[in-house]
């Protein structure tokens, strides 16, 4: 309990890849929980994050550390004791800040620590004063650090990590809409992933080029040392039918060379031609995410009209009603009059009778 968390925060952590150290792995499913703890007793500040009971981040804030933003929504930061490199997405810009400004305001506390704690060692070391007891105390508290309820408050989860609205019963006769746009948006997803084969392909290709081109330029400034090799050994040695097989071992790598840099060329029209499709594949994705967003606007436009017409038939039910009601009673009275006439004609009857 002599730790306190003193500011939280919500956004998905990755790891480098400790193989490669330049791709992202990410280290949880959904955006977490990131929090700066303060220890009381030993003076340090420290990032902790929780996926569920697993500890995914644990960092000691040092003078020496430097929060990074690679872009609107990224950071990062190295950890030399943990020997990697934590990367945080955030949500938005505004968190992405906040973090950014706690952890260069926690960074100078831990170097004012350090500093005093330097300097309580020294005063220690000294035979004409006894060692200090207790630990050194920041000039930052948790209660001076801990900022606004705003500040403490956890964000909303972002909106990726936000699971989808179940459809209510009013969207049921546009299912076949609302199939379209799953349609779309699984078709999308489709091709975000191509893409990103395709570009890193595009990468591995472009590298692959690089290096075809500098072995073709060595190719070819072998071939001429070659050719000049073989003119040399021609205009010196006296012996004709050696230069000439040698020659003709000379004129066979010469060939085998040519043969590899054709291949070299078709190998590079074919990157090029894989590259207009990436490009091709990229103009297809955003044609179809056009038209997902109109699919969206013509559902919206759908949903306004279903929504009218339920009024108007719930106005006209109410009106039928109504009718009912009003027929219903002109049939009561009728009966009465009907019945009043039957009871007048036997009267009627009767009297004539009697007459």
């Amino acid at each position: 309990f002599r730790e306190q968390p003193i500011y939280s925060t919500r956004a998905h952590v990755f790891q480098i890849d400790p193989n490669t150290k330049k791709n992202w792995v990410p280290t949880s499913k959904h955006a977490v929980t990131v929090s700066y703890f303060y220890d009381s007793t030993r003076n340090v500040y420290r990032i902790i994050s929780l996926d569920g009971s697993k500890a995914i981040i644990n960092s000691t804030i040092t003078p020496n550390m430097t929060f990074t933003k690679t872009s609107q929504k990224f950071g990062q930061w190295a950890d030399s004791r943990a020997n990697t490199v934590y990367g945080l997405g955030f949500s938005s810009e505004h968190h992405l800040s906040k973090f950014a400004e706690k952890f260069q305001e926690f960074k100078e506390a831990a170097r004012l620590a350090k500093e005093k704690s330097q300097e309580k060692m020294e005063l220690t070391s000294t035979p004409s004063q006894e060692s200090a007891g207790g630990d050194i105390q920041s000039p930052l508290t948790p209660e001076s650090i801990n900022g606004t309820d705003d500040e403490r408050a956890t964000p909303e989860v972002t909106q990726n990590s936000e699971p989808r609205a179940e459809p209510t019963q009013n969207a049921l006769p546009f299912t076949h809409s609302s199939t379209i746009s799953k349609h779309w948006e699984a078709e999308l997803a489709t091709l975000k992933g191509n893409n990103a084969k395709l570009t890193a392909a595009l990468l591995e290709s472009t590298a692959n080029v690089k290096q075809w081109k500098q072995q073709l330029a060595a190719y070819q400034e072998e071939a001429e040392r070659l050719h000049k090799r073989v003119t040399e050994l021609e205009c010196v040695s006296s012996q004709a039918n050696a230069v000439h097989t040698h020659k003709t071992e000379l004129n066979q790598t010469i060939q085998e060379l040519e043969s590899t840099l054709k291949k070299k060329e078709e190998e590079i029209e074919g990157l090029k031609q894989e590259i207009e499709n990436a490009r091709e594949l990229q103009a297809q994705r955003d044609s179809l995410t056009q038209k997902l967003q109109e699919v969206e606007i013509r559902n919206k436009d759908l949903e306004g009209q279903l929504s009218d017409l339920e009024q108007r038939l719930e106005k006209s039910q109410n009106e039928q009603e109504a009718f009912r009601n009003n027929l219903k009673t002109l049939l009561e009275i009728l009966d009465g009059k009907i019945f009043e006439l039957t009871e007048l004609r036997d009267n009627l009857a009767k009297l004539i009778e009697c007459s």
